[in-house]
Formats: structure tokens, C-alpha cells, sequence
């Protein structure tokens, strides 16, 4: 089977809304009135991103998804979807289950597939994804201000104890094992929540890296927004027990929960999440606790946007009942 055949077996779907899918030396789309277009890659490396043995059909699923949450945090509606892959071998099996996963996140939110490239090499996936969102709508890093409240979407620190538990650094059973494999491997973007936030959120960024890494470039970009003068990036506040109250639902029934100090370290600084952290005025706490219902993504306030303070590391404290506690910004450096 040479790279055409594999193109036209396994890559080739019809398109719905782009005027020339796969097929010909590039595709061709016909914007939306009045929207903007917003572009996402993402690129997903065997050893650094998934193990050798990965479930091809879940590996499939979360090389679109996490190409995916980008839009979402940007509020845009899905459009497009283009892939690059290197394989190291033309395995039909694989290739097959890896199709069939990635095809049907695609057609879950309407994503034409329409086109990439295919070269023999290290498993590498870098997909690109192309949305919508009207002019001058898109939802930004920049924007927040102090007094903003902190919202998050999710369960963070869920799919950093799924990752724990595959490298035996903790041990999950029963449900808790389950939704924390399901979420390090088959990530759900919150498009629909993303796109509800136009208007209402300030800023958004999606969690990959870890809350507090996440968070911090929030704060920094936010800053940098507010022009030349506006000097040092803002700082946060964090409701610990906010944080961490739907990860510890998640264990409520484990026999043996994992150690605190693994736990508040998921939270954190673990990433693979995938759910949105935004920034909304107070005045818009109602309406946003209404999208959770509305968008079916769990939704909490875990803290506020703080004035800016001296250094160019953002300030961010966690505050648990009477003590508080200032965090470093962690969070997965590929090359920190």
C-alpha cells in the first residue's frame, strides 16, 4: 500500500461545507460572511505526547480534539481539519482504528476532513484545524481585569491521575480508573461552552499545560493588552477547595484515594484537561453558572483577578480556608 492508497482508504471523507476536500493539490473553503477564520495546530509526538502502544482508535479521537479545544477557547464554531502524519510502517489495523476515531470526533462537531500530507517515519501527528467566528467576537488571553472572577470548566487534575496511574505512581480502580483513563485519552473539548462564552467571558485559554502554567500566560497576555505603561503582569487568587472539590468527587467512592500532595499536584500542574479557564465580571456570575447547565460542561469559580504586583513572574496565590500559600506557575515545558 503506497501513501495514495493509504490517502484514499483511510483519509478521504466527504465534505459538507468546504468546496474542494481531498483530492487535489490543496482545498478550497468559502468563508462565512462576516466571520473570521481561526487556525489551530497542534502536533502530538509518539514518546512525548502517547506511548508506543496507544489505543490507535483513541490516539485518533484526541490528536482532533486537542486541536479542537484551541478553537474552543477561542469561541469559534469548527470548520475545517487537516493532517500530517508520519507512521513508521502502512499497518492497515492500526491505520484503520486511528481513521475511525479521528473521523468520528470530525463528524460529532462537523468537521470536514480536507486534506494533510502522509510521509514513513517516527509516529508524528500534527493536525490543523480551521473555525468561524464572527467579527470580532473571538474570545482572547488578553482582556482580563482585577476584580474579574476565575471560572473552570471540568474536572482538572483528572487526566494527570490517569497518567499517574499508567506510570505507577498511584493506583486507580473502578470508575475512578475508568473516567481518569477516558479523560487522559479521549478528551472532550468544550466547543459549545466556548462558543456560549462570546460576549460574557473577558479572556479564555484552554488547560494543556496545567491550571497554574495556563493561568499564568492568561495574566501576562491580559497585562501586556493594556498597553506599553501597563508594566507588570496581574496576579490571581485561587480557591483551593473550589479546585479541588471535583477531583475529589471523582474519588469519593476509592478505597484508596491517592496521597494529597499527588492530588493537589494534578490539579495544578497537571495537563492533558482540555477544559476552558475564563475569566467574567461578577456581574455576569448568574449567566455564566446558567452554561453549565445550557452547554453540559460542569462549571466553578475557583478564584479572582488580583491588581497587578512587582516581577515578571504573575503572583498567584491558593488560598486554603484561613492559610494562603503563593504557587509557582508550573506546568509541562518541552523545553524548560
Amino acid at each position: 500500500m503506497d501513501e495514495f492508497d493509504l490517502i484514499g482508504r483511510y483519509f478521504t471523507r466527504p465534505v459538507s461545507h468546504t468546496a474542494l476536500g481531498v483530492g487535489d493539490d490543496a482545498a478550497l473553503i468559502d468563508p462565512t460572511p462576516g466571520c473570521q477564520t481561526v487556525v489551530a495546530c497542534d502536533m502530538l509526538v509518539e514518546g512525548v505526547h502517547f506511548f508506543a502502544d496507544a489505543d490507535p482508535r483513541g490516539l485518533g479521537h484526541k490528536a482532533l480534539a486537542v486541536n479542537l479545544s484551541d478553537l474552543a477557547a477561542m469561541g469559534a464554531t469548527p470548520r475545517q481539519a487537516l493532517l500530517g502524519i508520519a507512521l513508521p510502517e502502512a499497518d492497515a489495523a492500526w491505520l484503520a482504528a486511528f481513521a475511525d476515531g479521528f473521523g468520528a470526533l470530525a463528524a460529532h462537531y462537523g468537521v470536514d476532513w480536507v486534506g494533510g500530507d502522509t510521509t514513513r517515519g517516527p509516529r508524528n501527528l500534527c493536525v490543523t484545524v480551521l473555525g468561524e467566528v464572527p467579527r470580532g467576537r473571538a474570545l482572547l488571553r488578553s482582556g482580563a481585569g482585577a476584580g474579574d472572577e476565575l471560572w473552570l470548566s471540568g474536572t482538572p487534575g483528572l487526566a494527570a491521575l490517569g497518567l499517574a496511574h499508567l506510570k505507577g505512581e498511584c493506583r486507580l480502580a473502578g470508575a475512578a480508573c475508568a473516567a481518569a483513563l477516558a479523560r487522559l485519552h479521549t478528551p472532550a473539548p468544550r466547543v459549545a461552552l466556548g462558543i456560549a462564552l462570546r460576549g460574557i467571558a473577558s479572556a479564555c485559554i484552554d488547560v494543556s499545560d496545567g491550571v497554574l502554567a495556563d493561568l499564568a500566560h492568561l495574566l501576562r497576555a491580559s497585562a501586556a493588552a493594556a498597553g506599553p505603561t501597563a508594566g507588570d503582569p496581574l496576579s490571581a487568587e485561587l480557591d483551593g477547595p473550589a479546585l479541588m472539590a471535583p477531583l475529589r468527587a471523582h474519588l469519593r467512592e476509592a478505597a484508596a484515594p491517592p496521597p494529597e500532595a499527588l492530588l493537589r499536584q494534578a490539579v495544578l500542574s497537571g495537563g492533558d484537561d482540555y477544559e476552558l479557564l475564563f475569566t467574567a465580571p461578577p456581574a455576569h456570575r448568574e449567566t455564566v453558572a446558567a452554561l453549565a447547565a445550557a452547554t453540559g460542561a460542569p462549571l466553578a469559580c475557583v478564584g479572582r483577578v488580583l491588581p497587578s504586583m512587582a516581577g515578571a513572574t504573575p503572583h498567584i496565590t491558593v488560598v486554603d480556608g484561613a492559610t494562603s500559600a503563593r504557587v509557582t506557575a508550573t506546568g509541562y515545558l518541552h523545553f524548560g
